[in-house]
């Protein structure tokens, strides 16, 4: 999650739209500053080393749970396919007078230590949510929100695994642990930082 200190401007919500358009292969605004869209990996700068003609096996249902023949029998289980990099997520623009307020409020219900580390009260808030929970997903998510993070600025909020606070602290760009180890809040220079650490992954 992204917070901010005051409401985002016209100009910067143009910013923000702009790089959802410019980096999605699909996309759709359900609102303004909601936005559905699906990302290409190599467009976060992750590079898919894989074969072109690398196949996913993925299940395939038996029917009525047996085969009388061998050689079919042998395949089923299994149907090769492409796995599809285009990651699917919600990035969307919330708080007063823009939209999921209630979530908004429920995310940010009592945060004195959060509040304090930040040094504001957050008004509004951007939050990155993947489609997808495998680490690759937990990559892009943090790439993205520190794409959006130069665009339109703000403060990350990445709640962290049990025994994460000791990695996450030294690492640059880090402002602060909040919430008895359970919260770290920095720059986008942490996020990515963050990534780039053997130990990365998001709490999902």
């Amino acid at each position: 999650m992204i917070e901010f200190a005051e409401p985002l401007s016209p100009a910067a919500l143009r910013k923000f739209r702009a790089l959802m358009t410019g980096i999605s292969s699909y996309f759709e605004e359900k609102r303004p500053g909601f936005f559905d869209i699906n990302v290409p990996a190599e467009r976060l700068g992750i590079q898919d080393e894989r074969d072109g003609n690398w196949r996913k096996p993925s299940p395939l249902p038996l029917i009525c749970g047996n085969s009388a023949d061998e050689e079919l029998t042998a395949l089923v289980g299994f149907i090769p396919q492409r796995e599809d990099w285009r990651r699917p997520f919600h990035v969307y623009l919330m708080g007063p007078d823009v939209g999921d307020e209630d979530i908004f409020e429920a995310e940010h219900a009592d945060e004195p230590e959060v509040e304090a580390v930040l040094g504001f009260r957050p008004t509004h808030a951007v939050n990155v949510s993947a489609g997808c929970n495998r680490a690759i997903d937990h990559v892009s998510t943090a790439l993205l929100t520190a794409a959006v993070m130069d665009v339109i600025g703000g403060v990350a909020k990445a709640e962290l695994l049990d025994g994460q606070a000791s990695v996450v602290a030294p690492l640059p760009g880090v402002l602060g642990i909040a919430d008895d180890d359970s919260m770290a809040l920095g720059t986008v220079e942490f996020l990515r930082a963050w990534v780039e650490h053997p130990s990365f992954r998001l709490l999902k």
